[in-house]
């Protein structure tokens, strides 16, 4: 570490970030938003604070309580995921993608189904999207919260991905 940043501070004339400097290997360091596995081949990993910036965006975007129609919701948290998957688009394995575009629906279907705020308001919506009575109105009555109540079979038929693909909201992981 001492012989190159004398190499690259006298030769190079450049100044060397101590605090964001280190000699260290590809899995224990992050570059620019990335880590690296280990083994015979590494891959190129999104880092933890990555996704953990990643998350906490998507959840003020996607904020229940935030006072905004899901259609303006959805177009300001599709221009966010363009920009982020154009950056962190190709990374290794893609399978984290997958994941957090699962993520971005259930909590976009959250929204909906606080939106939809009263047991005859959730039983008129589910019952208009295709979903039977029965279960319709164990749903709609049902005393889940919103996150709980989006693994319900009856809200996932009622607000299926093709929907939020509808209102224009790109995936992560591709189409």
């Amino acid at each position: 570490m001492a012989s190159i940043t004398l190499f690259i501070t006298t030769r190079l004339k450049l100044k060397v970030n101590a605090a964001k400097s280190a000699v260290a290997t590809g899995r224990e360091r992050t570059f620019l938003g990335f880590s690296f596995t280990h083994g015979q081949r590494p891959k190129r990993r999104l880092a933890d604070k990555t996704l953990v910036r990643f998350r906490a965006r998507v959840r003020t975007l996607t904020c229940r309580v935030r006072g905004v129609s899901l259609r303006q919701m959805v177009q300001e948290l599709g221009a966010y995921l363009r920009g982020w998957r154009a950056y962190f688009g190709f990374c290794q394995p893609p399978t984290i993608l997958g994941r957090l575009d699962k993520w971005i629906r259930r909590r976009l279907r959250a929204v909906v189904w606080k939106q939809w705020a009263r047991p005859g308001t959730r039983f008129r919506q589910l019952r208009k999207r295709g979903v039977n009575a029965k279960d319709a109105i164990l749903t709609a009555r049902s005393n889940r919260g919103p996150w709980r109540a989006t693994l319900t079979a009856a809200v996932c038929w009622a607000l299926p991905g093709a929907y939020f693909d509808s209102l224009g909201l790109p995936y992560l992981a591709g189409e």
